[in-house]
Formats: structure tokens, sequence, C-alpha cells
């Protein structure tokens, strides 16, 4: 019986981190606002709508389609700035399609680059992470070295491995943070570009 309690107590917290709206917020909602909100923050119209749909429903209000869409038409070109692309892409989260034509371009132009950046940082971060647990190994094998508990040349060949691999991977990282500049320059080069735009 208790662990069924636990199991249902989990359910309930899962489906409430995934309601977009809770029940008082739905009784008072101004579906423009909240259409507005959505298209600013670049949601899927689709996906994002059917979830108000669902919390509402719940709670025993209908959402308001036709405002919600007046509103996420509105708060969209906030979205699609190529700035905001090139924020979205280095932060690293996805883009669901949804800037009209005339934003389009500009915003996935900063997009592309912002998740170039994003891919090279992790590609980085991915070799530091793996240097670091050569090391860990290298020096736990100095350890069994010292304690003479096992077979010497094996664990010096092993050693040996390792640090080659450490060298190897620091090159590359040397060649990633290289590019990683080339990026962050072609970075700065675009807001230097954009920036006008924005602004007028």
């Amino acid at each position: 019986m208790r662990l069924y309690s636990v199991l249902a107590l989990l359910a309930c917290l899962v489906l409430a981190s995934c309601q977009t709206m809770s029940k008082e917020e739905c009784a008072v909602a101004d579906w423009r606002v909240i259409g507005e909100q959505d298209g600013a923050a670049g949601y899927n119209p689709q996906d994002r709508f059917a979830r108000h749909v669902k919390a509402c429903t719940r709670a025993g209000v209908a959402a308001d389609q036709t405002a919600w869409y007046q509103g996420y038409q509105q708060g969209l070109p906030r979205y699609c700035t190529p700035l905001n692309g090139l924020s979205v892409g280095s932060q690293g989260k996805t883009y669901a399609n949804v800037c009209p034509v005339n934003l389009e371009t500009g915003f996935r132009e900063g997009y592309e680059l912002g998740r170039l950046h994003h891919e090279k940082k992790r590609e980085i971060s991915s070799r530091e992470s793996r240097i670091r647990s050569l090391e860990q190994s290298i020096r736990d094998d100095e350890k069994l070295l010292t304690a003479g508990t096992e077979d010497r040349r094996a664990v010096e060949r092993r050693i040996d491995d390792n640090r080659r691999t450490i060298r190897d991977l620091d090159r590359d990282i040397g060649r990633m943070e290289s590019d990683l500049r080339r990026i962050e320059d072609d970075m700065e080069d675009f807001r230097y570009r954009v920036v006008p735009f924005s602004q007028g």
C-alpha cells in the first residue's frame, strides 16, 4: 500500500511538471497575452496550445484559440530576430521552425552560428572530461606500481598508452580552441552586422 502511495505521488508530480498552467492561471487567463508570451519564447504553436487545452480542461476552463493565436503571432517577431537566433543556438536549444518567411533567414543565420559555437564548446568539454578520467587512471596505476600488486610491465604500458592518448586529446583541444576563436570572431561580426537592423 505504501509503495502504491509513493508511485501515485510521483505520477502527480510528473503531471504537474508537464502542465503549462495551473487551475488558478486557467481561471483568470488572458489568452492573447499567453499567446504573445508563447510566441516570444518560440514554442511550437500546435504543441503548446494543445498542452494549454489539456491543462485547462482539467480545470474546467475552455482555452480561447483565436485570442491565443493572435497573441502568438504578435509575440513571434520578438523571438525571430537574428540576435535571438544566435542566443538560442549558443544555448543548445532546439528551433521549432516557427519563424515566418520574412524573418526566417536572419534568425536561421544567427541560430546556425550559435549552434556551431555550442557544439564546438561541447566537443572541447567532452575531451577535457576524457583527459581528467585518463589522468585519474594514471594516478591509480601509479599507486599499483608503488604497491607492487600487479605486473609492473603491464601497468607501465597502460600508463604510457594513457599519456599518449592525453597528448592526442590535448592536440585536438588546441585545434578546436582555434576553431572556437574563429567562430567567436564570426559571431562578433554577425552581431555588428545585425545590430543596426535590430535597432531600426
